[in-house]
């Protein structure tokens, strides 16, 4: 269909136009006199059938129905056009619109001189071409879309009603006039197409292709002030012969809509992008980030001081709380720019955030408000919106919107905050529960790393320790408690603790996971300081005594991943520990496996978090261990950062990892005397001897009086209460120990003695002579020791050796 048949079809003249309805000639008696093709195809009759015949022969007396437009009011018939029923040649009736036309005669009454002409055509087309002239009056006088024709120059040539009230002046100011003209400033926003009104027609007039729904944004060319939005539509037009004469314009003022949208817009956005951390000065610099520039040219982001050092925020004692600014960003800043450090701000009376500060509420001025942050009633901070350039002003839609904003932010805000709180007690809690600062003993040198998969709290279930024991000896534990967090966290606090304790009676390993076995076993009402939440059953431990002066090392574990250990001349080994059930579960025994080391040996202590993964087997990850602990020679700490590197590239894992190194020493031979003594009277002189003429050689004469009263005891008792032979050893390390050692299996104990008490004196004179003493319990008896603070002018112990 070319461009003049679609006119054709559009049907512009009406089915009464006389080129085209069924006509009509009558004279003055209405006679036919003449009969149009349109009228023999309308009605069935030829020429020779009604040419002579009267007008009733087609069209019977009758009373006009009615105005031919449907529904019209009886006095419009008055334009001449009538609703007629029609007889068809064949005996149907039809509903036929009718109208007649004068013809001047000049001898009025003779017949067969033509008198009138009647046009008729079918009544339901008349009635629509009627609706579609309704409609085309109606886009020109009341539609609402803003209809524009351009030239193919581009110049305004026509305009509705609607179109003309938005330019805002008379159709003959600005006929002839270029689109550029009118909106000099304007542009249109959507992606994809040029951004002037010259780049759209034309393109349009090109291609004909027609553009739909392109947004254009600028002012009224009457009335410039805010910004309007228009959703414009263009199409090409052509004259009846297919020629191009111009393009039409489809405009509808969309301005509240898009306003609504590009909230709705900012609402999506704050809700995808603030909030993302946990970090109350980042969550107010993703707050400023979505409001510039699409809602304000400036924005600063204040919090109080308490608030953001994660207190509660309160009411106050009627003072202005101080306030810290978090968070600026304006139209000028670059994407990329850097975050500024919190600075105190303070605001002069009468100011608008002295003003919100003081009435709690939103204050706005000319050009920027600022709108409190509150959470749960109570006041964090204030958020401050500030406009440069049209629409300077805030809307009642746009206020609502900014208050929208700063409660989410203040939700966020005050997600943050607590979490600042609960991981500053969750810190506390881990700084009370780890050992921060290891000791150093002679025995050892060693490193640690610690990394809990909660890098939120920054706690977990998994321990190390160091536990300093007598003779020089040092405890190593490492353990795992089920899962992480602060319940695990709690549990792992409470089990180190007993490991302590029980350490400290020098228990031998395997007796004491066998008593904390039975700690965890016990129901969770009954374990001290075990709560609701308790998830001790199913630790796994393992617990290691090493002795500097013997080199052996005595272990058991509970369950756990054995040590590997590296000797000097570079052999790895995974010593083949008997297991033991995890503690709580109970039924088998835990059994303890003796190793001598070379000096220098390197052993681990790890948890399972460190050599397996999702992706890790346990086997490949102890072959990776073992191949970063090969490299024995390097500094503790550098292979506990290469063993992490290795072992977890991507930092924490699915589970808490902990990794213990120590390295062996020996002490050195210069550092340790000892004696066998027969189990007789004469044996507490000879003791005193030896250990006076022992101090006096190591120039600590100073502590022989003292050591003389410890050795009379303490050998004096294995006189009276053991059998076979006894074994006294001094040590000199970091302080002055003396042991005693004989075959039987009872301690004595500190008592104050009676008045009338021949005995029961010496063991506590012993006890207020020096600084620590204790028993400890060996397959074979007992050895009692005591420890001696130097002289305060003592060099001090020699470092060890190895």
């Amino acid at each position: 269909m070319n461009a003049w048949n679609a006119v054709e079809s559009a049907e512009f003249r009406g089915p009464l136009d006389v080129t085209r309805a069924a006509t009509a000639v009558l004279d003055a008696q209405d006679v036919v006199i003449g009969w149009s093709p349109a009228a023999r195809k309308l009605l069935g009759y030829p020429p020779e059938e009604v040419l002579g015949r009267p007008l009733r022969t087609f069209l019977p007396a009758a009373e006009a129905t009615g105005r031919a437009g449907a529904g019209r009011p009886p006095e419009a018939s008055l334009s001449g056009i009538e609703a007629r029923t029609a007889r068809h040649r064949d005996g149907r009736l039809l509903e036929v619109a009718l109208t007649t036309c004068p013809v001047n005669i000049t001898e009025s009454g003779t017949r067969g001189v033509p008198a009138r002409i009647l046009v008729a055509a079918p009544l339901a087309e008349q009635q629509l071409w009627e609706s579609q002239q309704a409609m085309l009056g109606g886009l020109a006088t009341q539609s609402p879309v803003g209809l524009g024709i351009y030239d193919t120059d581009l110049r305004v040539t026509w305009g509705n009603a609607a179109f003309i009230r938005e330019i805002g002046l008379p159709l003959k100011d600005f006929l002839g006039v270029r689109a550029e003209a009118l909106y000099p400033d304007g542009e249109f926003v959507t992606e994809g197409y040029p951004r002037t009104l010259d780049g759209v027609m034309q393109q349009v007039l090109d291609t004909g292709e027609p553009v739909l729904d392109l947004h254009f944004v600028g002012q009224q060319p009457s009335e410039p002030g805010p910004e309007h939005v228009w959703s414009c539509s263009y199409y090409r037009l052509l004259d009846a012969r297919g020629q191009v004469i111009g393009v039409c314009e489809d405009a509808f003022d969309i301005t509240d809509r898009y306003r609504a949208q590009r909230r709705l817009n900012l609402l999506v956005a704050a809700g995808r992008r603030i909030g993302t951390t946990l970090d109350m000065t980042v969550t107010a610099r993703e707050m400023t980030e979505v409001a510039v520039p699409d809602f304000a040219s400036l924005v600063t982001v204040d919090l109080v001081e308490s608030v953001l050092a994660g207190e509660e925020p309160g009411p106050g004692d009627g003072a202005l709380p101080t306030l810290v600014r978090v968070a600026t960003r304006s139209v000028g800043d670059p994407p990329d720019a850097p975050p500024h450090d919190p600075y105190r701000v303070a605001y002069p009376p009468g100011s608008l955030p002295y003003r919100s500060l003081s009435s709690g509420g939103m204050v706005r001025g000319e050009s920027s408000m600022v709108v409190p942050l509150r959470a749960g009633g109570a006041g964090m901070g204030l958020v401050a919106f500030t406009r440069e350039g049209e629409p300077a002003f805030f809307d009642k839609g746009e206020i609502a919107l900014a208050d929208e904003l700063v409660t989410r932010t203040a939700v966020s805000l005050d997600n943050a905050r607590r979490f600042a709180r609960e991981h500053a007690a969750a810190l506390t809690l881990q700084r009370n529960l780890l050992p921060q600062h290891l000791p150093e003993p002679s025995a050892v040198d060693l490193a640690h790393r610690y990394l809990p998969s909660d890098d939120r709290t920054g706690v977990g279930g998994d321990w190390f320790d160091v536990i300093e024991l007598s003779g020089t000896r040092v405890g190593l534990v490492v353990g795992d408690v089920v899962g992480h967090g602060l319940e695990a966290a709690a549990t792992m606090g409470r089990l180190r603790t007993t490991v302590r304790a029980l350490a400290q009676l020098d228990l031998s390993p395997d007796e004491l996971l066998s008593r904390l076995d039975d700690l965890v076993g016990q129901p969770a009402e009954d374990r001290p300081g075990a709560g609701p939440d308790d998830v001790a059953t199913g630790v796994t431990c393992l617990y290691a005594v090493y002795d500097p002066v013997s080199r052996r090392c005595t272990m058991a574990r509970a369950g756990h991943l054995p040590p590997a250990v590296v000797e000097p001349a570079g052999g790895l080994s995974f010593p083949e520990l008997p297991a033991g059930p995890p503690l709580g579960l109970g039924g088998l025994p835990f059994e303890s496996l003796d190793i001598e080391l070379p000096v220098g040996s390197l052993i681990a202590l790890f948890t399972d978090g460190l050599v397996e993964t999702r992706d890790r087997d346990v086997e490949q990850g102890l072959r990776t261990l073992g191949r970063v602990l090969t490299d024995h020679d390097r500094p503790l700490d550098e292979l506990c950062d290469r063993a992490l590197a290795e072992l977890l590239p991507d930092g924490p894992g699915a589970d808490d990892s902990a990794l213990l190194l120590v390295r062996t020493r020996e002490l050195d031979v210069r550092q340790v005397t000892a004696w066998e003594l027969p189990a007789e009277a004469a044996a507490v002189g000879r003791a005193r001897e030896l250990a006076t003429r022992q101090l006096r050689e190591w120039g600590l004469a100073e502590l022989t009086h003292t050591t003389e009263l410890v050795v009379s005891e303490l050998v004096t008792n294995a006189v009276r209460h053991a059998s076979g032979p006894l074994h006294l050893r001094l040590l000199r390390d970091r302080t002055l120990l003396t042991e005693v050692s004989d075959t039987g299996h009872t301690s004595p104990h500190l008592r104050h003695a009676a008045s009338d008490d021949e005995g029961g004196r010496g063991l506590f004179i012993v006890a207020q002579l020096v600084q620590r003493w204790g028993t400890r319990y060996t397959p074979y008896g007992k050895t009692i020791w005591t420890e001696q603070a130097f002289p305060a002018d003592y060099p001090g112990a020699p470092r060890t050796g190895g």
